[in-house]
């Protein structure tokens, strides 16, 4: 079984986005920094409701997934379709804005820490115009297993248990078959997961450190860098010398253009300049 290796790391960066949240932006940086199906991976992580309280107010997309999820804080989600979800730590929420949907995302608190994540996953062009959903994931709906040296909460996907059987999350039967995986390790723990030969994967330490074990020996990954791994069957970590927290992600890759303006994402400039209109129109969704 092959083993997957580090093939590049993209340090996370300072942005602001929605009315002024600050974050840290690893994929998603620039068009060249994606790993298709995914588009952008966001860290917002402070104590300070300065940097958090304008949050996002109402926004739309189109054309992909939005993944939210929470270490820490609470949001309240809000969208046109009439949707309300109340986020909070250890919690989730899975957004696909299809043909189009119009969204808030606002914090529901003014101060303490706030600590959360957001990717986005691109939609096949079979499925960008399909009706948009809305799908809050509570904290206790999220599997969680302790493992040797740590614990692992599976979101989407599953993970292996190493015994021949799986932990599955509660995403499933998307058309890119996500995985996402949480796990929190000890110093010096190892952890081995499958994944399928083909599908793009990449990890995000969001505290400590940890390491890629792989014929190319033992590849160091520092906090906050998203470290995107050569193909392969399996990736086998090592937890640094403090223990480490790092989200795992892969997905099967579309292999379409992508043609993206701002909160729009889609496989032509005409199909943007469409997304424009009806926005503008009152159409979008």
């Amino acid at each position: 079984m092959t083993s997957r290796s580090l093939s590049r790391i993209i340090p996370s960066i300072p942005v602001s986005d929605g009315a002024g949240v600050k974050l840290r932006r690893s994929l998603g940086q620039s068009q060249g920094l994606r790993l298709d199906p995914f588009l952008m991976l966001d860290e917002f992580a402070s104590d300070n409701p300065d940097d958090y309280i304008a949050g996002f107010p109402p926004h739309p997309h189109r054309g992909f997934e939005t993944v939210t999820y929470m270490l820490a804080g609470e949001f309240e989600h809000r969208d046109h379709l009439g949707n309300t979800g109340h986020l909070r730590g250890g919690g989730a929420q899975w957004m696909t804005a299809g043909r189009g949907i119009i969204h808030s995302e606002m914090p529901l608190q003014e101060q303490g820490r706030l600590h959360g994540f957001q990717f986005w996953i691109n939609l096949p062009a079979s499925e960008k115009m399909k009706p948009a959903s809305y799908r809050d994931i509570e904290p206790e709906d999220i599997p969680e297993r302790k493992i040797a040296g740590g614990r692992v909460r599976v979101i989407a996907g599953a993970f292996d248990t190493g015994d021949g059987a799986a932990l599955p999350g509660p995403i499933q039967g998307l058309s890119t078959a996500p995985l996402f995986l949480d796990l929190r390790l000890e110093a010096g723990a190892r952890v081995s997961q499958q994944l399928p030969a083909g599908h793009n994967a990449f990890l995000y330490p969001y505290a400590g450190s940890l390491s890629v074990i792989s014929g190319d020996g033992a590849q160091p990954l520092p906090t906050r860098q998203a470290g995107v791994l050569s193909d392969g069957e399996r990736v086998e970590l090592e937890a640094g010398p403090d223990g480490c927290g790092v989200l795992l992600l892969s997905a099967r890759p579309l292999g379409e253009p992508v043609v993206q303006y701002g909160p729009f994402v889609m496989n032509t400039r005409e199909e943007i300049e469409q997304a424009l209109d009806d926005y503008r129109a009152g159409t979008l969704a």
